[in-house]
């Protein structure tokens, strides 16, 4: 059954990155007449409730995969790969939220890939960690604001990745390089940069807030279980160093105006940070340590 979940959901995510692509590519005379910059409300509404759907569908059988595979019994297995699933599963919900008031469909073709991918690698890396805190409500609470603080920030990581490559297309005289006309179509698709660089911050603030709320519940619940406040390791420096770059990248945006391939550039390297903090560390304890269980 668990088998048979993992195929259904690669292959859903692949449909919906395959479809994305096709889309662009073959779609060039509708297209033509969306005038840059146009959002894809003027395309009918109906074009897009199957896409909806399926949607609606693959975050279903992910979210069902995800608790089939992480909550056994009495106790929680997970580990790098079931995090990276979880990060990109919570990303295409936040994504599936913004597309309803965003034209954010070029964010699919980048999205959906890195998503089937992720969801299929715990039966590459099967070993995990297992936690027999589980049913404790703090620790409860702590994982599921922190995965949907990776999530958020993850979304945001590769909107950044969108607006630095769309920019580098924009400005072709200083990249030396000519979009092709199959890129020039799917940029012409994006909202204009502005715009997705407010989305940006958006999400940045977002997960700064949902971040913060991590790094309080998990003082809260190390007090509880350990007696201690925090516990110094690597994996709480990388997630105060990404908390307070993020920090630092909304206080500058706010007090000096922050923007342009600096700030997104600068987001990148912060979600870079936030990765090492907990997948790094998995990553690190389960494959190149090889210890599993945590007690």
């Amino acid at each position: 059954m668990t088998i048979l979940l993992y195929a259904l959901t690669a292959l859903l995510y692949t449909g919906l990155a395959t479809t994305a692509w096709h889309g662009y590519q073959c779609d060039t005379a509708t297209k033509s007449f969306i005038p840059q910059g146009e959002t894809s409300r003027s395309v009918p509404a109906s074009k897009y409730q199957p896409l909806q759907y399926v949607l609606f569908i693959t975050l279903i059988v992910h979210g069902i995969l995800l608790y089939k595979t992480i909550f056994r019994a009495d106790s929680m297995h997970f580990g790098f790969v079931y995090a990276l699933s979880a990060m990109l599963w919570l990303s295409v919900c936040i994504y599936s939220i913004e597309r309803l008031f965003f034209p954010l469909d070029s964010l699919r073709i980048l999205l959906m890939p890195v998503a089937a991918l992720a969801c299929l690698m715990p039966l590459i890396f099967s070993n995990n960690r297992v936690v027999t805190f589980a049913a404790n409500p703090m620790f409860k609470l702590h994982f599921i604001i922190a995965n949907i603080s990776y999530g958020l920030f993850a979304l945001t990581a590769l909107h950044a990745m969108l607006m630095i490559y769309a920019e580098h297309h924009l400005h072709p005289a200083d990249s030396g390089v000519q979009p092709t006309g199959k890129v020039s179509r799917w940029l012409d698709t994006l909202p204009p940069l502005l715009t997705m660089e407010k989305l940006l911050f958006r999400l940045i603030s977002a997960g700064f807030i949902l971040l913060t709320l991590t790094l309080v519940s998990g003082v809260l619940f190390s007090e509880m279980l350990f007696g201690l406040p925090a516990r110094i390791d690597h994996k709480t420096v990388f997630a105060v160093i990404s908390w307070v770059m993020f920090g630092s990248l909304l206080t500058g945006r706010h007090l000096y105006g922050w923007r342009g391939k600096v700030a997104w550039r600068w987001v990148l390297v912060s979600f870079l940070t936030l990765l090492l903090a907990y997948v790094g560390s998995c990553f690190v304890l389960e494959v190149i340590l090889h210890r599993f269980q945590e007690k």
